[in-house]
């Protein structure tokens, strides 16, 4: 038999093993993740290809780095898992901070370390201090579950969301973050930029990143201090250094990378559970009879994407995508992008009834985990969402415990 046949043999009983392992044990092939009958597991519809594309991905993505791979010199954590267990969302343990920007003239800070806080340090490097002057925010990595959709959702679905808030009596507004888009980015279909040149951003807790490739790029660099062709220098001091540590060669490679974006990309929606139940049908009704609904929507519609299953899909992430004034009880003096130091883009709800599972059985939301109940964060939003809290508030107790109980299942 030829080599070439001894390979594509390989190839394909590899590819049959995947896709029955996906189908009968979601566990097995995928063992960081939580069971798909809870709501989070694997990816979408892919091809044979595609399949084995999203496994090496997977291994990436939960890949412990290390020195001999890249890490450092300074990072956060270890590995995209660190931040992102079961692909839900971060925890206390694992929390960023970003420093150094006030408003969207850009970060002045950028040689002392910015925008990203070094929190670890190998030896012979100092663990970062945000230096004197520089404004900060902590952030807890947002849920990775879905964003490929969210990728997908058009430009002009996000801008007719803000249009239809123009005259909201609730006062709810909410814009889209415009920013500058990194030379290395492919734009996505579809979109176009404004007369100065930036583009609506739709990822991370202010919508300051483009796409989910720019987003990789940044963690990579940012989060573990791993180079790539996109960002080839190493996230540095100029006060613990004098000159930049530029690697070689970039330290996770354009394939590694490519198939961790993938990753990303075709992961599947987290399944909203007990649908069917009374009280749950119930909260639904009253979440969206005091407004909340406004901000969070219920339902998007994507748009074309090079992946098939992820192309004019109906789907449920409750997020307009847009950023909101929260109110000075949430104004964290630091931005990015068009987004005013109060401003923050609407959470999407989809898996939020997971949380407990991956933040050690307590909740932690809010950007910064400093809600530890879902009612404790409904009554911190401030702002656009105010006259919302305040109707929230006024229902009887087993009103609020119906729309507590509706989030849950999300």
């Amino acid at each position: 038999m030829s080599k070439k046949s001894t390979i594509l043999i390989f190839l394909f009983s590899f590819t049959a093993i995947i896709m029955v392992t996906s189908v009968t044990s979601c566990k097995k092939l995928f063992p960081e993740m939580i069971n798909p009958e809870d709501g989070l597991c694997g990816p979408v519809s892919l091809s044979s290809d595609q399949t084995i594309l999203f496994s090496a991905g997977n291994d990436q993505f939960f890949a412990t780095r290390t020195t001999a791979t890249g890490l450092g010199p300074y990072f956060v954590a270890t590995g995209c898992g660190s931040c992102h267990s079961s692909d839900n969302r971060g925890h206390p343990f694992t929390i960023l901070t970003r420093f150094g920007q006030t408003d969207s003239t850009g970060n002045k800070f950028l040689a002392e370390g910015a925008p990203q806080l070094g929190t670890f340090a190998l030896p012979g490097y100092t663990p970062e201090q945000i230096p004197a002057g520089a404004t900060s925010t902590k952030l807890i990595a947002p849920i990775t579950a879905g964003v490929g959709f969210l990728e997908a959702v058009p430009d002009t679905e996000i801008v007719n969301m803000a249009i239809a808030n123009e005259n909201n009596p609730d006062g709810v507004r909410g814009h889209p973050n415009y920013n500058t888009v990194p030379s290395y980015v492919t734009q996505l279909n579809g979109s176009s930029p404004r007369a100065d040149g930036k583009y609506i951003c739709r990822f991370g807790r202010k919508a300051s990143t483009y796409n989910l490739f720019q987003q990789v790029a940044q963690a990579y660099s940012h989060d573990m201090g791993i180079t790539s062709s996109y960002l080839p220098v190493n996230p540095y001091n100029y006060l613990d250094q004098t000159t930049p540590p530029i690697a070689s060669t970039p330290e996770i490679d354009n394939t590694t990378f490519y198939s961790v974006v993938f990753y990303v990309t075709c992961l599947q929606t987290p399944l909203q559970r007990n649908a069917t139940d009374a009280t749950v049908q119930r909260g639904n009704v009253l979440f969206m009879k005091i407004g909340c609904e406004t901000c969070h929507k219920q339902t998007l519609t994507t748009g074309y994407s090079p992946i098939a299953a992820l192309s004019n899909q109906t789907i449920n992430p409750f997020t307009d995508l847009l950023v909101h004034d929260m109110g000075p009880g949430l104004d964290d003096g630091y931005t990015e992008g068009d987004a005013k130091t109060s401003e923050w883009r609407t959470t999407p709800l989809w898996g939020l009834g997971l949380a407990p599972g991956v933040q050690g059985g307590s909740v932690y939301l809010m950007h910064d985990g400093r809600a530890h109940s879902i009612q404790q964060a409904i009554q911190m939003h401030g702002g656009e969402a105010a006259v919302s809290a305040g109707r929230f508030a006024a229902l009887s107790s087993s009103e609020q415990a119906a729309i507590i109980k509706f989030l849950q299942s999300l």
